[in-house]
């Protein structure tokens, strides 16, 4: 069973990320609607199954399910103006656990802030220019978004902070995920604070499944590193 679902489930992800994507560029709501709701859930199963036991792997699949709700709540947030806040709260507990997660591996080096101070600087410089950006357009939502623009720098920082901890290439997809996270987020306010994009949709879809792929993949590769120690 585990042998399978690590031959197939990365499939079955990629061809519903394929037939959201279409759903989105096609306009044909249906499609979009019934996609996105499965497509943390296979990451779920297959983090859940396909992969040897390792530690914190609750942490990691909470945020999953929390990004299930998301996904859920944010389908919906043009007609319930409440579902957007629903789901901004689902994604900072996403966030929230991935930070959880990243600052429990068990260092093998010291931290690439240590080597690269500047990369902690650019971070916060790319959050306070997203955050000025948006705040004179944010009304109500100031608060939420200021904290949640916060937590999301600080996950980045905290998968950063660990790369120099883990297997190069767990270490490289889990940055990369992060990033992707971020610049799917920073899309999304953009678009719906600031300014409408082109295809915003698509790219905010791309970013985001390729941000949780890329940290489930990360999480897997590193767990099959410890299981072979």
């Amino acid at each position: 069973m585990r042998k399978l679902l690590t031959a197939y489930g990365n499939h079955v992800f990629f061809l519903l990320v394929a037939a959201d994507l279409a759903g989105i560029v096609s306009e044909y709501e249906p499609l979009h609607i019934y996609s996105k709701p499965l497509l943390m859930p296979v990451l779920i199963v297959l983090l859940a199954t396909a992969t040897p036991p390792f530690r914190d792997k609750i942490l990691l699949l909470t945020g999953l399910f929390f990004s299930f709700a998301g996904d859920v709540f944010l389908l919906f947030d043009s007609k319930y103006p409440l579902c957007f806040i629903l789901g901004l709260a689902s994604f900072l507990v996403t966030h929230l656990l991935y930070i959880a997660y990243f600052l429990r591996l068990r260092p093998t080096g010291i931290s690439l802030f240590k080597r690269k101070p500047f990369l902690l600087l650019i971070i916060i410089l790319y959050v306070g220019g997203l955050l000025a950006l948006l705040i004179p357009h944010l009304g109500a939502l100031i608060v939420p978004v200021i904290l949640y623009a916060m937590v999301l720098g600080a996950m980045l920082i905290s998968s950063l902070h660990v790369f120099f901890r883990s297997a190069k290439k767990a270490a490289t997809l889990f940055v990369a995920g992060a990033v992707c996270f971020v610049l799917s987020d920073s899309l999304l306010a953009i678009n719906k604070f600031y300014v409408p994009l082109p295809s915003a949709g698509f790219f905010i879809m791309l970013t985001y499944c390729a941000a949780q792929f890329l940290i489930v993949q990360a999480a897997r590769q590193r767990s099959k590193v410890q299981h072979h120690l």
